[in-house]
């Protein structure tokens, strides 16, 4: 595979996979980090994944993968905790103010689901693959995969009508 076929591959989902990985690692710079280093790993696969018919939902596991290592690592005590600007131009502060405390919410609320349950409901809710998909990267059944988005979306619900019923808590 030439550089610009590479390119032309990965780069459409390469967002994704920075996502994926600031989901699971929460630091934008380890993000970032990570998502370079699945690059360099795909670019270094170059000839094998000319084979594979899904190139993103490898690449999306990669990423699963590597993101799993660094948190089990030792470098996992040094990830501090980052959270993204969430800004809707053209409105009031106090409607960004509520925006981002909402976003801010989700994404703790996110972080604290079981490992399983954090990647499938950011894989679909999030990326939006199709559930086939996800149980691929995941290595899952689809039925399993849904239980899981299932049990995800109703813990983030129950959280969130938690919140706004009693503050925050």
């Amino acid at each position: 595979m030439q550089q610009s076929e590479f390119l032309n591959v990965v780069m459409p989902f390469k967002d994704k996979l920075f996502r994926l990985a600031k989901r699971l690692l929460v630091s934008t710079e380890e993000a970032e980090d990570a998502t370079q280093e699945i690059l360099l790993k795909l670019w270094s696969k170059n000839k094998v994944m000319e084979s594979y018919n899904n190139v993103e939902a490898f690449a999306m596991t990669m990423t699963k993968n590597f993101c799993l290592d660094r948190l089990k690592s030792k470098q996992a005590n040094n990830l501090k905790l980052v959270h993204s600007n969430y800004a809707e131009e053209n409105s009031g502060l106090q409607t960004q103010l509520e925006a981002k405390d909402s976003v801010d919410w989700v994404q703790k609320i996110m972080e604290d689901l079981p490992e399983q349950q954090k990647m499938v409901l950011q894989l679909r809710d999030v990326e939006q693959y199709d559930y086939d998909e996800i149980a691929e990267m995941l290595d899952m059944q689809p039925t399993a995969v849904r239980v899981a988005l299932s049990r995800a979306r109703k813990l983030v619900r129950e959280k969130l009508v938690q919140k706004h019923s009693y503050g925050i808590g």
